[in-house]
């Protein structure tokens, strides 16, 4: 098997980038604020991204994914515990759209 000479430039390229990018995080996790305005802002991209990503689903979804939404929310309203509850969430989802034919 013969690989061009631009896909080996390309995936070298990519991991470049790559590496550069966690390396650049390293490098400037001792700089960000850890108080104030500026941390609680950091604070709070997790959840937000988060929301984004998890938004479309329930309102393009069916009722599995508003299922799983509220047996997530649940689960983690219950345990405090972030893996259990996406764990229930993504269990919910999968077994309400075998249940459902979504």
């Amino acid at each position: 098997m013969f690989t061009s000479p631009e896909a080996v430039i390309a995936i070298f390229g990519m991991a470049m980038v790559t590496i550069a990018v966690k390396a650049g995080g390293l490098l400037l996790a001792d700089r960000l604020p850890r108080e104030g305005f500026a941390a609680a802002w950091l604070r709070h991209i997790p959840g937000a991204v988060l929301a984004a990503l998890v938004a479309p689903a329930l309102v393009k979804g069916s009722l599995a994914e508003v299922i799983a939404a509220l047996a997530t929310g649940t689960v983690y309203i219950l345990t405090r515990n972030l893996f259990a509850a996406m764990a229930s969430g993504v269990l919910t989802v999968y077994l309400m759209r075998l249940l459902l034919g979504a």
